[in-house]
């Protein structure tokens, strides 16, 4: 898997053509992982490489405008606090500031809760969440201003209540405060299903956000009960062999199958609560889920090169143009599914760093040296 890793990242061509988006940030975020936990100089090599493609010497970034008001460019900005934080380099903290006045103007629901992207008007996407929330906080962090740890805390409670359903226990992708969009409940604003990447990426907004305010503020705040809970009724989905499914809820769904990007993610955050002690069952499931994943979907194709197959390609609500999304569980089904893509390969890679914090797969044992 580590070998796999690193020509992934050798060869890795920016998803967008070079211009800044989450779908790269989920390779910087898998990359910093490896790097902090094992201490190895090639991860911070690739990841620096990368970034810094992106960044010019001002901290501007590619391709991006402020005033496009997407919530998914701001997860890349979490690299950008990892590299400065390393480096002391003011490029970095400019890149950051920037994304944090994307932040500081951002449209709101009536709620509080930052719209998923401006022409998404008035809803909340489980994914925002994670995309917007964990780098508010490491900013404030980074700035030491304490009241944007708070409004990303009372942000996440907000929209766990919003997105609440009650019949499954589980929040759904989505919620359209206005009730326009022809996907949401006109009575309740929400989608009509249980995306298991959704979930995948409001599971790892959790458990960063336990760590980095720490055990503490995460017991007071709620956000360590929150976290229990929700890894707890997710477990309950878990297939025989240790995966989620596309349809996280419906295993007699026809066509359902399982899905390797949210099974990373939510190996990752299982192994992260249990790490930081949320959850006396969490690292095993974790670590069960990882083993599957290597195992199922991380296969050698006809030429001998591992792939990381098995994961939906993109998922969203609604769209401001093209087929309209409606998010029921026939949609999840139907949006392709492909190999290698970065939504997939970086949690893959953070799930992987997990288990080496955990101690499963030791710094200096037989792959290590072998890798290095």
């Amino acid at each position: 898997m580590m070998e796999y890793f690193d020509s992934y990242a050798a060869a890795y061509a920016p998803y967008k053509g070079g211009a800044w988006c989450y779908e790269d940030g989920c390779i910087y975020r898998g990359l910093a992982q490896l790097h902090a936990a094992t201490g190895e100089r090639r991860w911070l090599a690739h990841l620096q490489r990368l970034v810094d493609a992106q960044v010019s010497a001002g901290g501007e970034l590619s391709g991006y405008s402020v005033e496009e008001f997407n919530i998914d460019h701001v997860l890349s900005g979490r690299a950008l606090i990892y590299l400065h934080g390393l480096t002391g380099e003011e490029r970095y903290a400019a890149g950051a500031r920037l994304l944090a006045r994307q932040l500081a103007a951002h449209p709101r629901t009536r709620s509080g809760v930052y719209w998923h992207k401006k022409i998404y008007p008035w809803q909340v996407w489980l994914d925002g969440l994670y995309m917007g929330l964990p780098f508010q906080i490491e900013y404030a962090r980074m700035t030491g201003r304490a009241a944007l740890v708070e409004d990303a805390l009372i942000q996440l409670r907000t929209a766990l209540v919003l997105t609440h359903e009650e019949a499954t226990g589980l929040p759904v992708h989505g919620y359209d405060e206005s009730r326009r969009q022809r996907w949401a409940d006109p009575r309740t604003g929400r989608s009509p299903a249980h995306w298991a990447r959704a979930l995948g990426w409001l599971a790892m907004a959790l458990v960063d956000i336990a760590d980095l305010i720490g055990p503490a503020r995460a017991e007071e705040s709620g956000v360590a009960r929150q976290t229990t809970a929700l890894l707890q009724r997710i477990a309950a989905f878990r297939t025989r062999e240790g995966m989620w499914l596309q349809v996280i809820d419906q295993p007699n769904l026809s066509g359902n199958y399982a899905e390797s990007s949210a099974t990373a993610m939510l190996a990752y955050a299982f192994m992260k609560a249990g790490r930081l002690g949320l959850l006396d069952t969490a690292a095993a499931i974790g670590r069960e889920s990882l083993a599957a994943l290597s195992h199922r979907a991380l296969q050698a194709d006809r030429h001998g090169r591992l792939r990381f197959g098995g994961i939906c390609q993109v998922a969203g609500l609604g769209g401001p143009s093209g087929s309209y999304r409606n998010g029921t569980p026939g949609y999840y089904l139907s949006e392709p599914v492909v190999a290698d893509d970065p939504k997939g390969v970086g949690p893959l890679m953070m799930a992987r760093a997990e288990a080496l914090r955990l101690g499963d797969i030791r710094k200096h044992g037989k792959e290590a040296r072998r890798a290095s």
